[in-house]
């Protein structure tokens, strides 16, 4: 900070770059870049977790919907070469709203880091860095998510309580779905087709499965387990209310 401090009084003196930059042995390059930066802010005022006394998230609405796409298909890594960590949300190509509706999320919660994408086969993994995303998502740990206990904190349970249908958009659009089932039935001596609609929501993890299913109780949507894999687990509402209910407030993925 003293160089920063001391080159840039140098230019206020009306020196150019290039000789402040021969004079320092300061690129130019990052000289221009001290010119047009924002002071930094304190770590306090950086992360509200951080600070004296830690509060919850400013936008509860985008961290509800956040913290549901991080459980169903998230991950947080270190990223020593550049001091922090990176939040990964795997997004599939098929669904470019959802690709928009994450990265927004993102800015929301931490607007002072910037959000890129970054394509790989099928998918793209819409990414942050921040030292600070531990922080928010305490969850993060050794292993996988599936593999090890995932539990709220008290002032995330408060958020999800005061948002709970942001949570659970969050999960449907990262490990759930909308879809139409049929079948067939009989009237009138007739074999007819009958269409209807269906929600989904995936996971491997037991804690983040109850997690999803308190959640639907809360908010009146009636489930039941669905059909089980060797390893994952699904919860379906089909109930016509249920869905309609649904339909309100996530409705498919686009």
């Amino acid at each position: 900070m003293e160089t920063r401090k001391h080159t840039l009084a140098l230019l206020s003196q009306g020196r150019s770059l290039n000789s402040v930059s021969k004079q320092t042995g300061i690129s130019r390059y990052a000289i221009r870049s001290w010119q047009t930066r924002i002071e930094p802010v304190s770590r306090a005022t950086e992360c509200p977790r951080c600070e004296r006394v830690p509060r919850p998230p400013e936008n509860a609405v985008a961290y509800a919907y956040l913290l549901g796409l991080y459980l169903g298909d998230g991950c947080i890594s270190a990223q020593p070469q550049r001091g922090g960590y990176a939040l990964r949300i795997a997004c599939a190509d098929a669904w470019p709203g959802l690709i928009t509706a994450c990265r927004d999320a993102m800015r929301d919660v931490r607007p002072m880091n910037s959000v890129c994408v970054i394509a790989c086969q099928g998918c793209v993994m819409v990414t942050s860095y921040s030292r600070h995303w531990p922080c928010l998502f305490p969850q993060h740990g050794p292993g996988r998510k599936h593999e090890r206990p995932i539990v709220l904190e008290a002032w995330q349970r408060q958020i999800v309580d005061a948002h709970p249908w942001e949570f659970l958009r969050g999960l449907v659009h990262s490990d759930g779905c909308r879809i139409t089932n049929w079948t067939t039935r009989t009237a009138g001596g007739e074999r007819r087709r009958y269409e209807y609609p269906r929600y989904f929501f995936t996971n491997t993890s037991t804690d983040i499965l109850r997690l999803c299913t308190d959640t639907l109780d809360k908010v009146g949507v009636e489930w039941r387990p669905s059909r089980q894999s060797r390893r994952a687990q699904s919860v379906s509402v089909a109930r016509r209310a249920s869905v309609a209910l649904m339909d309100r407030h996530i409705g498919p993925k686009h």
